[in-house]
């Protein structure tokens, strides 16, 4: 390996590696996102070895135009001229539809005509939503602002449906679209920011059917990745934008991936061929013996400063709602220093008695929320809550306990716990004030931790 070479991960057993990266929004000679997408582009070519075939979510050029000759000469310069580089008939290089790129029919017939992807999409989408299957590997695009079906943030699923089950014998299957379904970073708005909800519940409901590993997205300026039902999400915004990026959270960057029968692994590369981010799923399950009881009242904590990359703090809750509904805060855990507000607080809020973590980030800041499911009064629970470093805002997770499935909080925040300083108090059952502060209703509560 020569010295500037950046190492890819690789599958552990025959499978797939790739490259995501996405919204560069460039096309246009000697305009500042030539420069910036440029430096990302350095960095996939440092990779050895290559990728066997790169996605890209959408948006490649800034488009946005009325003038069809303008739209295919930023097409032409994005191809033969910024990603001249890339030997297409040996790493092949799949497209998903952007609002940049397809707002209207005409832009829509432009993006067919320049790129001819497979025309094996839904009547009326054919170029547009496709798919293509590679081995064990299926990979369905999706066209979620087609004008046949009102534009931005609409996307139809029957098709998309059909695709998974004609291919259900596929060991890894990806699905690609340009916007999220779930909100990134507390940027959320429907059709703008993500999938409408006329949409977005069918949608979600047909990938956790197929058993899909992960939807693969941009649009939002920013990597995110968060699971919900089991199925991720991953948001890769970062291939030339910078000037519209929140300075110090995020990043320009490419992710470079390794798909096998194990999981998936990622490493998310900035401009300096830096791993900032990385990751691993599905989770390994902890065994029965590192799980410990936890006291009721309060007592040392089990984890203390900062979680490394690769480590997870999981709880386990049980006991029984309080009868009557109760609107009060609840505690489960709360983690604090004596004479300090507490940075982290786990329990119950609300009239719905909903799951929440709150985390205070700072002296002086108002706190983070990040919201679970809701606790019905007089039931049961066994639930299992997960803290992930590697997985910024979603990094905050849950799971009936034994289901198998998880599914990260709603939170509004760009990061997630990562860079907490977990203090040496915890207690549980009531607030670091004591019994009356925040006190747990119901009976029988026990927890557990595990960390690791």
């Amino acid at each position: 390996m020569l010295q500037d070479e950046i190492p890819a991960l690789l599958p552990r057993i025959p499978g797939h590696q790739f490259v995501l990266y996405g919204d560069a929004c460039s096309g246009v000679p000697g305009a500042p996102h030539e420069a910036t997408f440029a430096s990302v582009n350095a960095v996939i070519r440092r990779l050895w070895p290559q990728p066997e075939f790169i996605l890209f979510p959408g948006d490649e050029i800034i488009g946005l135009t009325a003038d069809a000759d303008a739209l295919r000469a930023q097409w032409r310069h994005w191809l033969d001229h910024e990603m001249g580089w890339l030997d297409r008939q040996t790493i092949p290089l799949w497209h998903t539809t952007g609002n940049h790129t397809t707002y209207d029919t005409v832009s829509e017939d432009v993006f067919r005509e320049v790129l001819d992807l497979p025309r094996n999409g839904p009547p009326g989408q054919e170029g547009l939503s496709y798919w293509v299957r590679r081995g064990d590997l299926l990979l369905v695009v999706v066209h979620t602002l087609w004008t046949g079906l009102g534009g931005e943030g609409h996307v139809e699923t029957e098709w998309l449906e059909s695709v998974l089950h004609q291919h259900a014998d596929a060991r890894h299957k990806l699905v690609l679209g340009h916007h999220p379904i779930y909100p990134v970073n507390g940027f959320s708005g429907p059709y703008q920011h993500e999938i409408g909800p006329e949409h977005a519940g069918r949608f979600w409901d047909i990938l956790v059917e197929a058993d899909v590993l992960a939807y693969l997205c941009s649009h939002i300026l920013a990597f995110d990745v968060q699971v919900h039902r089991g199925v991720l999400q991953i948001c890769t915004a970062g291939a030339g934008t910078a000037h519209r990026m929140p300075e110090g959270i995020e990043y320009l960057h490419c992710v470079q991936a390794a798909l096998d029968d194990h999981g998936l692994r990622y490493q998310v590369l900035d401009t300096d061929g830096v791993a900032r981010e990385r990751l691993e799923w599905p989770m390994a399950p902890f065994s029965t013996e590192r799980w410990r009881d936890l006291a009721r009242g309060e007592g040392l904590a089990s984890v203390t400063g900062r979680l490394q990359s690769g480590s997870r703090v999981e709880f386990r809750f049980r006991g029984r709602m309080a009868a009557d509904a109760v609107s009060s805060a609840q505690t489960l855990l709360s983690a604090f220093s004596p004479g300090s507000i507490a940075p982290v607080w786990i329990g119950l809020q609300g009239p719905r008695q909903t799951l929440t973590l709150v985390m205070g980030r700072e002296p002086g800041r108002s706190p983070h929320y990040w919201i679970g499911p809701d606790l019905p009064a007089g039931q049961d629970f066994d639930v299992h809550l997960a803290i992930n470093s590697d997985m910024g805002p979603g990094g905050v997770l849950h799971q009936p306990w034994g289901e198998g499935r998880w599914t990260s909080f709603a939170a509004a925040s760009a990061t997630g716990l990562e860079t907490l300083h977990w203090p040496d108090r915890w207690s549980v059952g009531h607030g670091q004030h004591g019994g009356g502060d925040r006190p747990f209703a119901g009976p029988d509560l026990t927890v557990k931790v595990a960390i690791g």
